[in-house]
C-alpha cells in the first residue's frame, strides 16, 4: 500500500496559545505545524524521529522557516493541518504545511521548513541511507515544484486554488 502523500489532522486552538485578540499568537503556529508533521511520521510513517536519532545517530534539524501568515486561527476554532514533502535530495529536505479551516476550504497560513540531515556525534550534515531515500522518493508530492526563491508564488498558488474548488 502506498504511503500517505500529504496527511492531514484537525486541531482545536487553546486559549493559552492565544494573544489578547484571541487569535493563535504568531510563534505558537511552528508548534502546531511542527507537532502536526510529528503525528503524520508517526501515523503514516511508522517514523519515530527519537528512535531514528538513537538507532542511526542521526537526525533532521531545521535550517529555515518561511512562513506566511494569512487569516488569523482563532481560540477554540479547529483547524486543519496538512503537511508533505516537496524537495528532497541527499541530504535535505523541505516540508509544506498548511493550516486551514476545519473544512479544508481557507488557507490560514503556509510553511515551509528547510532541514538538513545531520550526524548527532559531529553536528555535520551527512547523507540520508538509502532506506530513508526510498522513502523520501515515495512521499515528494509530484506536481509541487520547488524553487527556494518561489514561496510568495507557492502561497498565492495555493490561494487561488483553494478559491477555485470553493466556487465548484
Amino acid at each position: 500500500m502506498p504511503l500517505l502523500r500529504t496527511p492531514e489532522t484537525t486541531h482545536r486552538i487553546h486559549f493559552q496559545d492565544c494573544d489578547m485578540m484571541g487569535h493563535l499568537n504568531n510563534a505558537r503556529y511552528l508548534d502546531y505545524f511542527l507537532n502536526a508533521r510529528e503525528e503524520h511520521t508517526t501515523q503514516h510513517y511508522a517514523l519515530n524521529l527519537g528512535a531514528l536519532t538513537r538507532e542511526l545517530g542521526t537526525s533532521w534539524v531545521i535550517t529555515k522557516h518561511h512562513i506566511s501568515y494569512l487569516r488569523p486561527a482563532n481560540h477554540g476554532e479547529i483547524v486543519l493541518v496538512r503537511s508533505q514533502l516537496i524537495h528532497y535530495d541527499n541530504s535535505n529536505l523541505v516540508v509544506e504545511m498548511q493550516m486551514l479551516s476545519e473544512d479544508g476550504q481557507r488557507l490560514k497560513a503556509l510553511l515551509w521548513s528547510e532541514m538538513a540531515f545531520v550526524s548527532v556525534k559531529s553536528g555535520t550534515r551527512t547523507e540520508h541511507p538509502d532506506d530513508l531515500m526510498d522513502m523520501l522518493e515515495e512521499l515528494d508530492v509530484p506536481g509541487i515544484e520547488y524553487d527556494p526563491d518561489g514561496f510568495d508564488d507557492r502561497v498565492k498558488r495555493v490561494r487561488k486554488q483553494l478559491k477555485q474548488l470553493r466556487q465548484e
